[in-house]
């Protein structure tokens, strides 16, 4: 297998030879540090293997932290926002976590394996935070990001494929839910989770096995049009779907440079992730008062007139003030809409509001000015059935 680093210190996941060998374009990116694919051949065919068929995206670099010990569930208890206790083993749960002025530090996933024993995926690199919030807990916090390899598997065909790769029973597993098969002498460890918003599952695997497991993969998928995705593509799916992202969506609060630029989970959209009734925990008192007193954003989902995505623009009343600014937006292929993820200062936000996006675009160097009407929808933008079915469709 390929070292994961090459000489100039740049991680290579232990798929590489596999993805580099499939990225036609040739346009890659730095994912913390990882040698990652923005796209392997054309973006709107990786993206619609992920609402047709079977898309495959590399997610090794994702920091992955093992959190175990006799304090651990009390120790995620008191760093999270949202009680622990209630992401049963086997379960996977989404959580953020916030700084003692109830700013989000980064927004991830929860897999509690069993007793004692959790992993923590997020963005963010973030174990000077874990290690400095564990004093006083008798835990253990290792970084496994490198010896975990994974792929996300996402799509109608997602599971019609890894049951053809020998995963038999894999139908009944709930979304959130963990379950573990044999493989090439090994253990491959399954979540229904991902960050497409469709039916689909992450791979969990030791890095010797993942050139093994992507070949696997493949050879089952063949016949379900199965695609690796890039970055873009994923992208394009998620804001379809309605999910955040660290950078795009909010700024880290350990990142934060300028006051004020960091954003709660009310201001995110995130508020049922809080849990008041559980206790003490990290930026509670802060978030007490921003309940009383009011939050200074609120983040919305708008339906935008056109098919101009409204990228980076501001967001105007009809008196033509700036009343917000979106923080990601793309045209959405399935959804059939213009979408626009965006973070607007208070009480903006309202259904009944009349709002604009200020678009510039250019054709042939002409740079084009226009109003958009916006809608605030309320609702999941694309949310198909088939993502929460129990045992999932057979395509």
């Amino acid at each position: 297998m390929k070292k994961p680093h090459n000489e100039d210190m740049l991680r290579y996941s232990p798929f590489h030879s596999r993805v580099k060998a499939m990225c036609q374009t040739n346009d890659w990116y730095m994912w913390a540090g990882y040698t990652t694919p923005n796209s392997y051949e054309d973006i709107e065919l990786e993206y619609f293997a992920a609402r047709n068929s079977t898309g495959v995206f590399d997610l090794t670099p994702m920091t992955k932290y093992l959190i175990t010990g006799p304090d651990s569930e009390a120790f995620m208890n008191r760093l999270m926002t949202r009680d622990v206790r209630k992401i049963k083993p086997g379960r996977v749960g989404y959580t953020v976590w916030c700084d003692d002025a109830g700013m989000v530090h980064d927004d991830g996933t929860i897999f509690h394996f069993s007793e004692g024993v959790y992993r923590l995926c997020a963005q963010e690199r973030c174990m000077d935070w874990l290690q400095c919030s564990a004093m006083g807990f008798d835990v253990n916090i290792v970084d496994e990001t490198e010896d975990v390899a994974g792929l996300a598997v996402q799509g109608p065909t997602s599971c019609a494929t890894l049951r053809k790769m020998g995963l038999e029973g894999l139908q009944d597993l709930k979304p959130f839910g963990i379950t573990t098969f044999p493989f090439n002498g090994a253990e491959l460890t399954v979540s229904r989770t991902g960050y497409t918003g469709d039916l689909g599952y992450e791979l969990w695997i030791a890095p010797e096995q993942a050139e093994t497991l992507w070949d696997a993969l493949f050879e089952a998928g063949k016949d379900y049009m199965i695609r690796p995705m890039g970055s873009e593509a994923l992208g394009l799916a998620r804001i379809e779907a309605g999910f955040i992202m660290a950078w795009e969506d909010f700024v880290p609060a350990e990142q934060m440079v300028r006051h004020g630029r960091a954003r709660s989970p009310f201001e995110l959209g995130l508020g049922w992730l809080v849990d008041f009734n559980k206790g003490h925990f990290t930026g509670r008192k802060a978030l007490l008062k921003e309940q009383e007193q009011g939050s200074r954003f609120r983040f919305v989902k708008l339906d935008v007139d056109g098919n101009k995505p409204a990228e980076h623009s501001f967001i105007l009343n009809k008196a033509g003030d700036v009343v917000g600014h979106v923080t990601s937006a793309a045209w959405c292929p399935t959804a059939k809409s213009n979408i626009a993820l965006a973070s607007l200062e208070m009480p903006w936000g309202d259904e009944s509001d009349e709002l604009f996006a200020e678009i510039y675009y250019t054709r042939e160097l002409h740079w084009t000015r226009l109003l958009a009407p916006c809608k605030v929808m309320t609702g999941p933008v694309y949310e198909p059935a088939r993502r929460r079915m129990t045992p999932a469709p057979n395509y």
